[in-house]
């Protein structure tokens, strides 16, 4: 019976030990908007891993190693100065996803990853364009500074998400 207290009061410490500890969380973004474009027409332009630029009012131009092929590694020229380097995980034009990680880049993120996602809308001849996000603050130590907090991640990621759905909106109707 000792030892079954024992037990049970280690649990506990190891419990509590576990929820007095501190650091980041994994934050997540999720944006959608419908279009009046038929799902292929979107996708056709939203599955194109190289072809950002030509719906992403901030990134001036795009190189790949792979086409759309998992594995292809994409560097993104934003306007204004900086890149972005991402590979593709997963790209399925049947269910019409891509699912694709960031290597580096100047967004105030670390271990992002991310899935664009098109479906038929509720009315013939629309789409909805799922965009989403899963990643840690860029400082990953306790104590951030305000420009690498979970605040400025998630504002990046949800500023990124907002301008490229609502411009590809834009682009396609």
């Amino acid at each position: 019976m000792r030892a079954i207290r024992i037990a049970l009061w280690m649990s506990l410490l190891m419990v509590f030990g576990v929820a007095w500890a501190h650091g980041p969380t994994r934050q997540k973004v999720t944006e959608s908007v419908v279009i009046n474009a038929t799902p292929a027409k979107v996708w056709a332009m939203v599955g194109n891993f190289n072809g950002l630029p030509q719906w992403h009012p901030a990134v001036e131009k795009s190189t790949s190693t792979n086409g759309n092929e998992a594995g292809s590694v994409r560097t993104l020229t934003l306007k204004g100065g900086g890149e972005v380097v991402e590979v593709i995980e997963e790209r399925n034009d049947t269910e019409m996803t891509l699912n694709y990680r960031m290597i580096s880049g100047v967004l105030p993120v670390t271990n992002y990853t991310s899935r664009l996602h098109v479906t038929a809308g509720d009315a013939a001849g629309t789409s909805v364009v799922e965009w989403r996000g899963a990643f840690y603050r860029g400082f990953p130590n306790n104590d951030p500074p305000p420009e690498l907090n979970d605040d400025a991640a998630v504002n990046a990621i949800t500023g990124v998400y907002k301008t490229g759905l609502a411009n590809l909106k834009k682009v396609l109707e």
